[in-house]
């Protein structure tokens, strides 16, 4: 059995998104290669982008910390601490609203 602490991460990654040029920082947090599940803790500065891209299969986006807004076409959702957001099965992109972090859960067959 393992155990992460969340809060520990989100902190650390949002202290490396601050330092960073690009204003985001992320890491791995469960799975990768060899799995199917694989759950990635995102940390975004306001005003950050991520740009439009793929989706690889079957996508959540867990608001940990902040406000995002998840855009596919013409369509967007924002989201708050708290929320789940499912990624549509499109081209889509994610942007902070204000600092943030998120936890990307993909499961890719």
């Amino acid at each position: 059995m393992e155990k992460v602490s969340l809060d520990a991460e989100v902190r650390d990654h949002q202290q490396r998104a601050a330092a960073a040029s690009s204003g985001r920082s992320a890491g791995t947090v469960y799975g990768g290669h060899g799995h199917i599940l694989r759950q990635t803790l995102i940390a975004l500065t306001a005003g950050t982008r991520l740009a439009e891209h793929e989706n690889p299969g079957e996508a959540t986006l867990t608001v940990l910390r902040g406000r995002v807004r998840l855009h596919s076409g013409q369509d967007s959702l924002d989201g708050a601490a708290g929320d789940l957001l499912i990624i549509p099965p499109a081209r889509h992109g994610v942007e902070a609203v204000e600092d943030c972090a998120v936890l990307l859960t993909t499961a890719v067959r």
